[in-house]
């Protein structure tokens, strides 16, 4: 019952009040008592209105436990929706403040909850946030599970998604199998299990719940896919740019063009490519045999002078064709200018500083020295050739192999027609990569292992690997291009993981992320 409304000196609205009933519930037995013991006032924060702080000053009575075999002799009186014991703000003030802190943690939560009139410190949000009870997980028959980084490179952590409802239901601090399957195995009814191709969760999920059906992820069956696509292009990237006509009867300004000389920039990016595949063999060559000795990736790197993430990929590559596919894979960052410099070069602009620092206002992020490079065959004649026409790159290829037809621009079909027609082997990845995502969109897994036969048969070697890799995990595979789960609910949820972290400038400990990530706001 509110008994006075004042407004103080320091602006705050004072409201004095007292508890309606006559009794009170012991908190300790549950019995309702009117015996009276004392009486005390207690001030409360609550929420603020029309912008001004509000204080409660309630008056509140103490009575005595009439159960004798309660462990408490006197209790304090509570009133529902506004008290809590030892509370120095309002249920509903206490229950903003949390809200302020899941949603945006310390330091943003602090600012607002100053422009709302009830000024905290950081610490106070996040004490909040911590004091939230655990979240029970409930009964799931379909799991989602997922890895996200805790600190990039070096510790993750595994979020756990219940795939009919799409919220979280636990997070566990790595993502090791054996986490995954106690966790599992202290929960009785999982029918499915949703997830990557990652082999931790795929053992974890056989060892927790052996009954269950694993559902490998199609967008990162399709994002596999495309990988391996990516590797064939790169592999047959010689075809990918039309054959150079021969016609010895052009002239440019009374010069044959036969007579120009023109070892350029093929020339040129064929002898760097030919030195970074000799590079690369090499080095794997070293590697490997330091591997087979039993030396570690440390010590290899410093016996070769290499980063420790170079001596892994060359360590864990399985052969030397996979490395040598990323290799070729390296474009000139000049190819985009050369139409431009072999105009400005006719036009009597020869300086290769001066070139260089306007193709740089074009986007250029090279050197000068390589501008000149290039540009120094010319000089004999003071003339540059007609620039070849530039090929698609693979990425642009791989774009076009594995984006829907009727994604495809005009131009873009041509193109494409073009180079299939150049490359056998790319017309029949062409195929093959259409027939998998018939498979995929229409959820035909009965279809799958047939295609894989057909790949290992005539399809490319990236293909073949990437139809073994399908091979190991088969069962998951085809429950993947069947049944209607998909784990982009969980990568959803990985999205927002990383939201929070940024928030919390990534400084947060795992106890106080799983709060936020298990309690959305």
């Amino acid at each position: 019952m509110i008994e006075t409304i004042t407004r103080t000196d320091d602006s705050i609205v004072q409201i004095q009040a007292r508890a309606r009933r006559s009794t009170g519930i012991c908190p300790g037995c549950g019995q309702r008592s009117s015996r009276l013991h004392s009486r005390y006032r207690r001030s409360l924060a609550d929420a603020p209105v029309g912008g001004q702080p509000v204080r409660i000053v309630l008056s509140v009575r103490r009575f005595f436990c009439p159960n004798t075999g309660c462990e408490r002799r006197t209790f304090a009186e509570q009133i529902d929706g506004l008290t809590r014991r030892h509370g120095r703000r309002s249920v509903p003030l206490r229950q903003t403040l949390t809200t302020i802190g899941l949603f945006l943690a310390g330091r943003a939560g602090a600012r607002l909850a100053r422009q709302l009139a009830v000024p905290v410190s950081r610490m106070t949000l996040l004490r909040l946030v911590r004091s939230l009870p655990d979240r029970v997980p409930g009964e799931t028959t379909a799991i989602g599970v997922d890895d996200f980084a805790l600190c990039r490179g070096h510790v993750y952590g595994t979020i756990l998604i219940d795939m009919h409802t799409h919220q979280p239901v636990d997070v566990l601090p790595d993502r090791t199998a054996d986490t995954l399957t106690e966790w599992l195995q202290q929960r009785t009814g999982v029918q499915t299990v949703c997830r990557d191709r990652a082999g931790a969760y795929a053992e974890g999920g056989r060892a927790g719940a052996p009954d269950a059906t694993q559902v490998a992820d199609r967008w990162h069956l399709w994002h596999n896919l495309t990988e391996a696509v990516e590797k064939t292009v790169t592999s047959h990237r010689a075809e990918l740019a039309p054959p150079p006509e021969t016609d010895h009867s052009d002239q440019i300004e009374g010069v044959a063009l036969a007579s120009v000389p023109q070892p350029a920039a093929q020339d040129e990016g064929q002898q760097v490519e030919a030195r970074l595949v000799t590079r690369t063999r090499e080095r794997f060559a070293a590697v490997q045999q330091y591997r087979r000795r039993g030396d570690s990736i440390t010590a290899i790197g410093r016996e070769l002078e290499l980063d420790r993430r170079t001596v892994r990929r060359f360590a864990n590559a399985e052969s030397l064709e996979e490395l040598l596919t990323t290799t070729r894979a390296r474009e000139s960052l000049l190819d985009a200018y050369k139409p431009y410099l072999h105009q400005r070069f006719n036009s009597g602009h020869t300086d290769a500083a001066a070139l260089t620092s306007e193709i740089k206002e074009l986007g250029y992020r090279g050197s000068a020295k390589t501008v000149r490079r290039y540009l120094q065959p010319f000089r004999a004649t003071l003339t540059a050739p007609p620039p070849l026409p530039m090929p698609p790159s693979v990425r642009q290829v791989t774009g076009w192999l594995t984006r829907h037809p009727d994604s495809l621009n005009e131009d873009e079909r041509l193109d494409l027609k073009q180079v299939l027609n150049r490359s056998q082997p790319l017309a029949t990845t062409h195929q093959q990569v259409h027939e998998f995502a018939d498979i995929l969109t229409n959820r035909r897994g009965h279809r799958i292992q047939e295609w894989m036969r057909q790949v290992q048969t005539s399809g490319c070697a990236a293909l073949r690997s990437f139809a073994s890799g399908l091979a190991n995990d088969l069962d998951a595979v085809i429950a993947g291009l069947t049944l209607e789960y998909s784990s982009g609910a969980v990568e959803g949820n990985v999205n927002r993981i990383k939201t929070i972290k940024r928030q919390m400038y990534g400084r947060a400990s795992f106890d106080l992320l799983r709060k936020r990530i298990l309690n959305p706001a």
